[in-house]
Formats: C-alpha cells, structure tokens, sequence
C-alpha cells in the first residue's frame, strides 16, 4: 500500500489518533495543525508522518500548506478535515467573540481546506473528502451557542458537496461523533453518556472509510441511535425532552 492521506487538527484528539491510525497501516499520512511542537512530535515517533504546520483560518496559509503537502508526497489519496474548538464555559451565553470564532475556525476554516483541494480532486476525478462534524449538530442543544450551529452548518455543507463533488467522481462523506475522550471533551463538567476513546473513533472511522462506502460514519451507536430519533422528531416532543433530560442532567 502506498496510498497517502492529509488530516487537519492532527496535534491531538480523533486527529492525532487517525494520523497513527493510517499511518500504522502503511499510509503516508501529512498531519496538520497549529501546535507545531506537538505535530513534531507525532512526525519523530512514526516514519509514515510528516508535519506540516497549518493555520485553517488563513486561505492562502492552507492553499500554501496543500502545495507543500503535494510536492512532499506527490498525490493525496484522502483528505480528513477534524479541525475544531470549543469552550464550554463561554458556550452558556451569547459571547460574539467567541461564537465568531468557533463558527470561523470549525466552519470556515474546514472550508478553507475544502477549497484547497477542489480543483486538485475534481480535475484528477478521483479521491475523497471527509469531513469531521458532530452529532451535536443534529438540533439545538442547551448551552452550545457556537459549537452546535457550526457543526449543524458543516454537516449542511457536507451534504450539498455529495452531490457537487459526485460529479467528478469524488467520494465525500461525513463523520459525526457522539462524546469522545479528548482534550477538548475533558472541559466538560457534566456526565458525558457513552463516552469512548479517540483510538475506538480512529479504528471506527478507518472502517468506516476504508471497508465501506456509506456516507455517515456516526459511533458510539448507543448514543447516535438516540440522537438520530430526536432528530426526526416534531419540536414540542423534542423541547419537552431535551428539557427534562437537562434537568437530570443538572441534578
């Protein structure tokens, strides 16, 4: 195998897991973030990875970074965007700045890498996009100002490129966690259900990619099931539930 793979947020959490995950299985994986020191390392302790720093929120910093990445490895097999922030304490009330922010880097900056590659996939006609979003973007939730509307807009995004980037026969799917042991999850103070480990996420998602063809990956199944029948619900049973489990929640 000598396939090649460009993962986004690859410093720590479901990133840094995928990163060890192809690279483990004989991909050439090009990791990506803004924490060089912590890509640096990830780069020294596997041979397979190789670090190129990167700032999403900067369009020619990603268009530069894509065509370093192209003239280190040659050929980009699978893109996996997992870029995000979040910060839980800011979420419980509406901070502009911080909601700019978090819609900027999740969203924007996932676009960013999206338009990096673009031309490169569509004129190949061959390759596949991946786009890391979240269960938490199914419906509003209590306390998710910034985090959810940014990740309900990625999934959106996600789905209308299925169809854009079908044409070219490029492959575009989506990947929506539920609560997954991170650092960023490690700021939660509530009772996360289901919870797993980013290396559970990593091997489920390079199933996922790798031995299927299905356009949403979503684990752990416990609770996506759960997310996915109050997606479909009418509002007044899904805001009589949400409140009451919120409540539970709190006590």
């Amino acid at each position: 195998m000598n396939k090649k793979i460009w993962i986004t947020g690859a410093s720590s959490g479901i990133g840094k897991a995928l990163a060890i995950k192809f690279a483990n299985n004989g991909w050439q994986v090009a990791a990506s973030a803004r924490r060089e020191k912590l890509l640096e390392e990830l780069s020294s302790n596997n041979s397979n990875i190789y670090s190129f720093p990167l700032d999403v929120v900067d369009p020619k910093n990603v268009l530069n970074t894509f065509q370093s990445i192209l003239e280190k490895l040659n050929n980009i097999d699978l893109c996996i965007f997992s870029t995000g922030i979040y910060d839980p304490k800011k979420e419980r009330e509406i901070d502009l700045e911080q909601i700019r922010n978090t819609i900027n880097v999740n969203f924007f900056g996932t676009l960013n890498c999206i338009k990096a590659v673009e031309k490169y996939f569509k004129e190949k006609k061959n390759g596949h996009i991946s786009i890391v979003s979240s269960v938490a973007g199914y419906r509003g939730l209590p306390n998710s100002t910034g985090y959810g509307p940014s990740k309900a807009a990625l999934t959106n995004l996600t789905e209308s490129l299925y169809f854009d980037f079908k044409k070219y026969n490029v492959r575009v799917s989506l990947i929506s966690p539920g609560f997954i042991k991170t650092p960023m999850t490690d700021k939660n103070k509530f009772k996360m259900p289901f919870i797993k480990s980013s290396e559970f996420a990593a091997n489920t998602i390079y199933k996922g990619l790798i031995n299927s063809k299905t356009f949403e990956i979503t684990f752990p199944k416990q609770l996506t099931i759960i997310m996915k029948i109050l997606r479909i619900l009418p509002y007044w049973k899904y805001l009589y539930l949400i409140e009451k489990l919120t409540k539970l929640q709190k006590s």
